[in-house]
C-alpha cells in the first residue's frame, strides 16, 4: 500500500512514517519544515525496508494537491497543521489558511488521484469546548462547539471530510486526538508541556505552570496514537474517534510526576492564565475500540519517563 503523510517531518507524523515503513509501506512524506526537522526523519530516509520520498512543500500549496494526484497514495494521513491554540487566537486568518485551506488541497488531491481514505488528526480538546464535568470524559455524540479559531478551524476541516465522502467517494476517518507527547515533541515551542517540563527539568532550570495548574487535560503518548492512524487505514470510515485515555490530569499532576522522575524537587513558578484553553479535557475512546480495536497502552509514568530518556540522550 502507498502512502502519503502530510507533516511528515513533524512529531507525530515522523513517528507514524517510521511505523508505516516497518510494516513495508511505500511511503511519501510532504512537510514544509516550519515546525517539522529532516532530522526527526533520519531513520526513514535510511530505511531499508519499504520505499521513503520526502517533499518539501506547504499544505496551502495548490501544488500540494498536484504531487498527491502525481504519486496516487492509497491512503493520505493528514497531520500537516498550525496546532497552537494561542497562535490561533493571536492570527486566527493563519490558522484557517493552514488548517482549511491546507486541508482543501489534500482533499483536492485525494479526488483527483482516487486515493481510496483519508485519515485525519482532529483535536479532541478542542473541537467539543468546554465539556460539562458531568460529561467528562467527553463522547464523539456530544455538541461541537469550539471556543478557539484552532478548534473551529478543526471542525470547519471535518465537515469537508464529510463533504467530499459524499460528493466525491473519498473515505475518511477523522481522530480527535487528546494531548499527544512523545520523543520528538518540540520542547522550545509553546505547545507540547510535557516535552517543556522534560527540557527545562533535566537543565535544572524551573518550569512555567500558566494559571493555578489545575485545569486537566488527557495525555496520550504517541505510540499509542501512530496505532491509531495506522489502524483507521482500513476501519472506522466516515467516523469521527476520539483518542485517548478517558484520565484527567492536571498540569500539577503532571509536574509532580515528571519531577519525582527526574530527580527534581523545585517547585514550578506560575504565570497567569492564557486566553483559548480549556479548563479541563477528557475523551472517552470507546467508540475507537469498538470500531478500530484501539485501546491506549501506555500509561503516563512509563509514558512520561520515555519523554525524559529521549532527552537525556540527546543532549
Amino acid at each position: 500500500m502507498s502512502v502519503l503523510v502530510t507533516g511528515g517531518a513533524g512529531f507525530i507524523g515522523s513517528n507514524l512514517v517510521d511505523r508505516l515503513l516497518a510494516e513495508g509501506r511505500s511511503v511519501d512524506a510532504v512537510d514544509n519544515l516550519s515546525s517539522g526537522r529532516l532530522s526527526n526523519l533520519a531513520d526513514a530516509r535510511s530505511a531499508s525496508v519499504g520505499e521513503f520520498s520526502f517533499h518539501q512543500l506547504d499544505v496551502r500549496d495548490a501544488n500540494a494537491a498536484d504531487l498527491i494526484e502525481k504519486r496516487k497514495p492509497e491512503v493520505i494521513f493528514h497531520l500537516a497543521a498550525q496546532i497552537d491554540v494561542r497562535v490561533s487566537v493571536q492570527d486566527p486568518v493563519l490558522d484557517a489558511m493552514i488548517n482549511i485551506i491546507g486541508t482543501l488541497n489534500v482533499l483536492e488531491g485525494a479526488r483527483r488521484a482516487g486515493t481510496r481514505k483519508v485519515v485525519f488528526a482532529s483535536s479532541g480538546g478542542t473541537i467539543y469546548g468546554e465539556v460539562d464535568a458531568e460529561d467528562l470524559p467527553v463522547t464523539e455524540a456530544h455538541a461541537q462547539i469550539p471556543l478557539s479559531p484552532y478548534g473551529v478551524s478543526k471542525k470547519v476541516a471535518s465537515d469537508y471530510l464529510n463533504a467530499y465522502r459524499e460528493l466525491h467517494q473519498v473515505e475518511f476517518t477523522s481522530l480527535a486526538l487528546a494531548n499527544v507527547y512523545g520523543p520528538r515533541q518540540d520542547p522550545h515551542g509553546e505547545a507540547g508541556v510535557v516535552a517543556i517540563f522534560a527540557n527545562k527539568l533535566l537543565a535544572s532550570e524551573q518550569c512555567r505552570i500558566y494559571g493555578d495548574g489545575g485545569q486537566t487535560r488527557d495525555y496520550v503518548f504517541v505510540d499509542d496514537v501512530v496505532d491509531a492512524f495506522v489502524r483507521a487505514a482500513d476501519k472506522g470510515s466516515g467516523l469521527v474517534c476520539n483518542i485517548g485515555t478517558g484520565i484527567e490530569t492536571s498540569v500539577n499532576e503532571l509536574y509532580q510526576v515528571m519531577a519525582l522522575n527526574a530527580g527534581v524537587t523545585q517547585e514550578p513558578e506560575h504565570a497567569p492564565a492564557r486566553k483559548g484553553e480549556l479548563a479541563r479535557s477528557a475523551l472517552d475512546a470507546a467508540r475507537a475500540k469498538l470500531h478500530l480495536g484501539w485501546e491506549p497502552f501506555t500509561n503516563l509514568a512509563d509514558g512520561t519517563a520515555a519523554v525524559l530518556d529521549y532527552f537525556r540522550a540527546a543532549s
